[in-house]
């Protein structure tokens, strides 16, 4: 029997070893990374803020939102979102919903089946585009308007005889635009039974000696991309009645004392720029050396959040991203006049600096001032959404 050369031992031994750590790593499990278990803590945080129960799906179909919608946004909001037209809206959500019907023009049926159970009822309004008339009868020329009425159905579109009457009004056979019927009192009662919603149907007639004529104008459906901004709408103003407590920042807030690096939340997913502590106390001194340098007195940073690096730009329709900012600095004696100081933070500096109590720390450089959010996106089920988020953005800091 022929014998190994002994170069071959070594080989032999390494390719063992090789194979016996290939099977003990096939068999372990791998490990989380702890990263991504704090990031979707921190997005879910973000979700619970922005009071998101279901994100829309990652693929949406090319859809634009109702011109309405866009227009009511920059009417209260500025591009950036940040409200700059208070109390214009009635509640704090605004819901739109587009006509599900898109062949006979006199039902109109709207699915409003995700407004949430919580909200309060304020307003609903149907929105119909009226077109201008293009054929006319001979008994027209004569004739300038029409009566328009609007009756909820009772029963399926199948039975449209079985209707009651909501509202009318006289309008011209020959001009085009908007109309708006307030529906709230129907709406509220479809919120409460979602079985008793059916839609609306709408008639347009005219009277004179020769007769009565049907028909004398129609309103706008949605045939493709050329009359989908005539679509009709309902638009509900409601009140979410949810008290949102959570801090926009994923993360505890951490005292003046505290020293700061920037960083960013890593893995693919910045969700926003501002700074994260380190946790290493500075001693009382070198604190208050500090603080009377004017860089590190109580001020405003900025914190941008942007929805694109959260992968929330595909829903969000306004805007981009915001500037929330937030407080850093020091609030130690003496406190000047720029940092809106309270009379109680004053005493607490005193108290703090001459060390007259061991338990007493400095004041917080806090928001003393903030501005409302509003977002303009869809819903998991495509339909476009206002809404208005309190204490969103810090306009000015103080001690306190």
């Amino acid at each position: 029997m022929a014998t190994r050369p002994p170069w071959l031992w070594p080989w032999l031994w390494l390719c063992l070893a090789g194979l016996l750590s290939l099977r003990v790593a096939r068999a372990l499990p791998l490990l989380p990374d702890p990263r991504d278990s704090v990031l979707a803590a921190a997005l879910q945080r973000l979700r619970e803020v922005f009071d998101i129960e279901e994100l829309p799906p990652d693929v949406l179909p090319r859809k634009k939102p109702p011109q309405f919608m866009v227009d009511l946004f920059n009417k209260v909001a500025d591009a950036n979102g940040i409200t700059r037209a208070p109390g214009l809206l009635q509640g704090d959500v605004v819901r739109s919903f587009e006509d599900r019907v898109h062949v006979d023009h006199h039902h109109f049926y709207f699915d409003i089946s995700a407004m949430e159970k919580s909200e309060q009822m304020l307003k609903a309004e149907f929105r119909v585009f009226k077109l201008k008339r293009t054929h006319r009868s001979r008994r027209s020329y004569t004739q300038h308007f029409c009566k328009v009425e609007v009756y909820e159905l009772l029963e399926s579109e199948n039975k449209p005889q079985k209707k009651h009457l909501i509202a009318s009004r006289l309008l011209s056979l020959h001009t085009e635009g908007w109309e708006v019927f307030n529906v709230t009192q129907t709406v509220s009662k479809w919120v409460e039974n979602s079985s008793s919603n059916h839609g609306f149907w709408i008639t347009a007639t005219h009277v004179s000696k020769n007769g009565m004529e049907h028909d004398v104008v129609t309103f706008a459906k949605s045939h493709g991309t050329l009359q989908e901004s005539r679509n009709a709408l309902l638009v509900l103003f409601t009140n979410s009645n949810k008290r949102r407590s959570h801090s926009l920042v994923p993360f505890a807030a951490k005292s003046e004392t505290d020293e700061y690096d920037a960083s960013r939340v890593s893995h693919g997913t910045a969700v926003m720029e501002s700074s994260s502590a380190s946790m290493s106390r500075r001693p009382r001194a070198a604190a208050a050396a500090a603080a009377r340098s004017p860089l590190a007195a109580c001020h405003r940073r900025e914190l941008y959040v942007d929805f694109h690096a959260i992968g929330w730009s595909k829903w969000i329709i306004h805007p981009n991203g915001y500037n929330a900012y937030y407080c850093r600095g020091s609030c130690i004696f003496p406190l000047g006049g720029s940092l809106n100081a309270t009379n109680h933070a004053t005493v607490q500096s005193i108290v703090y600096t001459l060390k007259l109590s061991q338990d007493v720390s400095m004041p917080c450089c806090v928001p003393d001032e903030l501005k409302s959010l509003n977002l303009l996106y869809f819903d998991d089920k495509l339909n476009s959404v206002l809404k208005n988020y309190k204490d969103m953005v810090a306009t000015s800091c103080g001690c306190h």
